[in-house]
């Protein structure tokens, strides 16, 4: 009887241990993806975006950096599980330095669905689908009636699962982790009507597919994430997860992606991010450091703003942070190739929004 009651106690605590506490799934090594069936939503877990951003060329001398991203967070409620989609669009205008940008947020339903089969995620007239006969992604998206952006997506390069057995570690937590799906290169074609103006555009995107029940653990603030496209044809994926003395924490990681589709991860003791220089909002008056320089393995990358304002305001969310196309510059000041960096977690609470409703 000793034993029996032993092995259920056993099996109990390993049950409970593979979710939250409120019931949601929590990554596990091992795990044996499946397309294109996990390219599509995953409700079992709390908080899913399908995040993607780039940098496009015009043929009329333009140049634009965009980000469109879409978001499903579920939460407990009378004992159901309701999902929330949010959705950001994004563009910058290179040459003027006007940064457009919108919120949206619906409960699943008619307006807003993410498919669990697929990539086909949407939020009214936004929308990213994966067209599985040629793998090319397509991308409607507006941004307050002055844009219009019209791409398709072709990967370049394979997938990449980040993590070590396909868990991204992001705390000492078994809950801080995610599972991280990457097309870190995509050739991108379409057309980005702003204003009465319609520019056809080419470029390069990076797309993060990442499903979670967690993405901070205590003592943990926020992060600083960017993605380095190289000129000589590797890309470099480098997180900080910042704690609340601001250091860096032992979680943080750079991941370099050679040109033959290889990954090596660095731990965080093998690179350095340094700010060069900050922005401060004048909405918030959150301060944001904007350029920074990143070292690893004797490289070193400079990632220069192509505008100092490129805040996402948090209109929906009261959640501000900052999404912003970048040069890189290397360590001789030439321009090396292109990036988008991220700061989230600089105005509030960012661990309470990403329980309760929001990335």
């Amino acid at each position: 009887m000793k034993t029996w009651l032993i092995l259920f106690l056993s099996m109990t605590a390993l049950l409970r241990a593979q979710t939250t506490a409120d019931g949601f799934a929590i990554p596990k090594p091992g795990r044996v993806f499946e397309f294109p069936r996990d390219h599509g939503s995953h409700p079992e877990f709390r908080t899913e975006w399908w995040y993607v951003t780039g940098h496009l060329d015009a043929k009329d001398g333009a140049r634009f950096g965009f980000q469109v991203t879409f978001f499903r967070q579920a939460r407990r409620e009378d004992g159901k599980t309701l999902h929330l989609h949010l959705a950001h669009a994004a563009l910058l205008d290179a040459k003027t330095g006007k940064f457009m940008h919108e919120e949206r947020l619906n409960r699943e339903g008619w307006d807003a669905v993410s498919s669990e089969k697929t990539l086909a995620a949407r939020n009214g007239n936004w929308s990213l689908k994966l067209d599985e006969a040629t793998q090319r992604l397509r991308i409607t998206a507006t941004v307050k009636g002055e844009v219009l952006m019209r791409l398709e997506l072709e990967p370049v390069k394979p997938l990449v699962v980040f993590g070590k057995d396909g868990v991204s570690r992001k705390g000492a937590s078994e809950s801080a982790a995610s599972h991280y799906l990457t097309w870190p290169r995509l050739k991108t074609t379409g057309t980005v009507n702003l204003g009465p103006s319609e520019h056809a555009v080419n470029g390069e995107a990076w797309m993060d597919h990442e499903f979670s029940s967690s993405q901070l653990e205590a003592g943990q603030v926020g992060w600083d994430w960017a993605a380095l496209q190289l000129k000589d044809g590797r890309e470099v994926m480098v997180y900080r997860m910042r704690r609340e003395d601001g250091a860096k924490d032992a979680a943080s990681t750079l991941a370099v992606i050679e040109r033959d589709g290889r990954v090596r991860q660095l731990a965080s003791d093998d690179f350095s991010c340094d700010v060069l220089a900050t922005w401060k909002s004048p909405r918030n008056g959150a301060e944001y450091p904007i350029s920074v320089r990143i070292r690893f393995e004797g490289e070193s990358y400079e990632l220069r703003p192509l505008a100092e304002d490129q805040e996402q305001d948090g209109g929906i969310t009261r959640l501000p942070y900052w999404e912003g196309a970048c040069d890189v510059l290397d360590s001789n000041g030439r321009v090396t190739g292109r990036a988008f960096l991220e700061l989230a977690g600089y105005t509030g609470d960012l661990a309470g929004h990403l329980s309760s409703g929001t990335k």
